[in-house]
C-alpha cells in the first residue's frame, strides 16, 4: 500500500505541525500496517521532520518542495522515500528500508547485559544523496553512490533516535553494505562483535593517510590483502546504537574492549596499489 502527500509543507525553519508535547498525542489507539512503523500517519512523520529541521537544511541545498512516499507492501518492512518535487526514481533525497525488530545477541557476546534480545529499529538499507548534483573528475563516487552524497546523515540519525525513544526501542540496528558504510556509522554505532570492531579499526590504522574514498575502492574491489596475501572481503555484521543502560553496558563492558584492542593488534593488511591502479582508471579523479 502506497500513502503520498502531493502538497508542499511549511517553509523551512517554520514551526512544526504540531507541538511536541502533542506530536503523537493518540498514536498507541493506530495500529496497522498502513502506518509508518504500523504507528505513525505521514502527517506525524512529516511533523517530526519539521520539528528536527529536516526542511531547512533540503532548502539550503535547493532541494525544494519535497514530495514523500510509504510503501507498506513487505510490512513489517516498509519503505520510506523523500523526493525533490515529484515522486520519480530519479529525484529520490532519501531512500530508507525499515522496520521493527529483536536484536537476538548471541551467548558469547552477551558481555554485561542483562537480556540476549532487545527491541531495535532495523535500518535494512538506507540512502541519502542530492540528485541535483552528479559526480565528475573534482567529485568522485563511493561504492554504490549514484549521487553525492546530502551530507544529513547525523541530522536523519538523530530523528530516527528521537522515533527509537518514543517507541521505546533499546537500540537501532543496522547491517552496513559497505565498509565505508561501517566507517561513517562507527560515529553513531558500534559493532556488536568486539573483534568486528577491532578488524575495521585496524584498517584505518594500517591506512591513515589513505582517504576514505580511495579505501572504500580498494575493499571493494579485493585490492587489500591480509597477511596472509588473501583477498580480504567485507562481510557486515550487526551494528547497534545503544539507547537502552543495559545495551550500553555491552559497549562500555571491561571484556568489549579487551577482545576490541585484541583484534585490533591482531590484524594486519596491505594494499595491492597494482590492483587498485588497474580499476581505478575509470572512474575520473580517483587516481588524484
Amino acid at each position: 500500500m502506497t500513502d503520498r502527500s502531493k502538497r508542499p509543507l511549511s517553509s523551512p525553519g517554520a514551526k512544526p505541525l504540531l507541538v511536541e508535547e502533542d506530536l503523537f498525542s493518540g498514536v498507541g489507539r493506530l495500529q496497522g500496517s498502513s502506518l509508518f512503523l504500523g504507528r505513525y500517519s505521514l502527517a506525524e512523520v512529516i511533523a517530526v521532520l519539521a520539528h528536527k529541521n529536516f526542511f531547512r537544511e533540503a532548502k539550503k541545498r535547493d532541494l525544494w518542495p519535497l514530495d514523500y512516499g510509504v510503501d507498506s507492501s513487505e510490512y513489517p518492512l516498509q519503505r520510506f522515500q523523500i523526493f525533490y518535487k515529484r515522486p520519480d526514481p530519479e529525484n529520490v533525497i532519501v531512500d530508507l528500508k525499515i522496520k521493527e525488530g529483536r536484536l537476538q545477541v548471541k551467548n558469547h557476546l552477551t558481555l554485561g547485559l542483562s537480556s540476549r534480545e532487545y527491541k531495535v529499529l532495523v535500518f535494512d538499507w538506507l540512502t541519502l544523496q542530492n540528485p541535483l548534483l552528479d559526480f565528475g573528475p573534482n567529485r568522485t563516487p563511493l561504492p554504490g553512490q549514484e549521487h553525492p552524497g546530502l551530507g544529513l546523515s547525523r541530522k536523519v540519525i538523530d530523528i530516527f533516535t528521537y522515533l527509537a525513544r518514543l517507541m521505546k526501542m533499546d537500540g537501532m540496528l543496522a547491517y552496513p553494505a559497505y565498509f565505508h558504510n561501517a566507517v561513517l556509522f562507527s560515529k553513531f554505532f558500534h559493532f556488536v562483535n568486539p573483534d568486528k570492531t577491532g578488524e575495521v579499526d585496524s584498517i584505518r590504522r594500517d591506512f591513515r593517510k589513505v582517504s576514505l574514498k580511495k579505501l572504500a575502492w580498494i575493499v571493494h574491489w579485493g585490492c587489500l590483502r591480509d597477511k596472509a596475501g588473501r583477498p580480504y572481503e567485507w562481510a557486515a555484521e550487526e551494528q547497534v546504537f545503544p539507547l537502552s543502560r543495559s545495551l550500553r553496558r555491552h559497549f562500555r563492558h571491561q571484556i568489549y574492549r579487551m577482545k576490541a584492542r585484541y583484534s585490533f593488534r591482531r590484524h594486519h593488511y596491505s594494499i595491492d596499489w597494482e590492483c587498485f591502479r588497474a580499476k581505478a582508471a575509470g572512474i575520473p579523479g580517483l587516481l588524484k
